[in-house]
């Protein structure tokens, strides 16, 4: 059994501890709220600041919702000296990861998702309940899937892209890094980055800022 602490007490924190794993137990949170030291999270305490993490053994799940976000605090955690190898990959024992496939370090995915074939999920990449990646798609670092996300084969998934709640993506489509994809939209067309797409079929709305 390896032992994990999350950074962020966040709504993903509770969720990644409520969550059926089997090999890891959650021993700790840091968040650099001091209001929040000494204070628990789905039961769990919540140790200290980020900067503890130099100092503590076992690994490490970054929950910070937003990819931004979790690519920021892992950029912290390197200049601390923690690497791929100190972070772990959670995944839910309902998920089913299909052969060939393969999910980086720090990644976490939740109940009920499917990845079928050879499908490729880089680093810290969080996958919410019940998301469908079929054969061939690629997801690259810090992306993240809301519930209910199903994307076509041989898809591609930009850096830190965000993909709403139950919104479908074509297959062969690219979703462009630090783009936004808005909830229920179907996207039949490759999205720039940094745009905003949404509606039924998506259509471009803004810029990410």
């Amino acid at each position: 059994m390896t032992d994990v602490i999350l950074i962020a007490a966040s709504g993903l924190a509770r969720e990644v501890i409520a969550m059926d794993q089997s090999g890891h137990r959650v021993v700790g949170v840091l968040d650099d709220d001091t209001t929040l030291h000494g204070q628990s999270v789905g039961g769990v305490e919540v140790l200290g600041g980020i900067e503890l993490a130099a100092r503590l053994p076992g690994r490490f799940a970054v929950c910070v919702g937003a990819g931004a976000g979790r690519r920021m605090i892992v950029g912290r955690l390197a200049a601390l000296g923690i690497g791929d190898d100190r972070f772990a990959t959670l995944v839910d024992t309902s998920a089913r990861i299909g052969a060939g496939s393969a999910l980086g370090p720090g990644t976490i995915v939740l109940a009920g998702c499917v990845l079928t074939a050879d499908v490729l999920v880089g680093r810290h990449v969080v996958l919410m309940p019940h998301c469908t990646l079929t054969h061939d798609d690629i997801v690259d670092d810090f992306a993240t899937f809301a519930a209910g996300v199903a994307v076509g084969g041989v898809a591609r998934i930009g850096e830190a892209a965000y993909l709403g709640m139950n919104s479908s993506v074509r297959q062969r489509v690219s979703i462009g890094a630090d783009a936004t994809i808005g909830m229920g939209a179907v996207v039949l067309a490759d999205v720039p980055d940094g745009q905003i797409w949404a509606g039924v079929p998506a259509k471009e709305l803004g810029v990410r800022l």
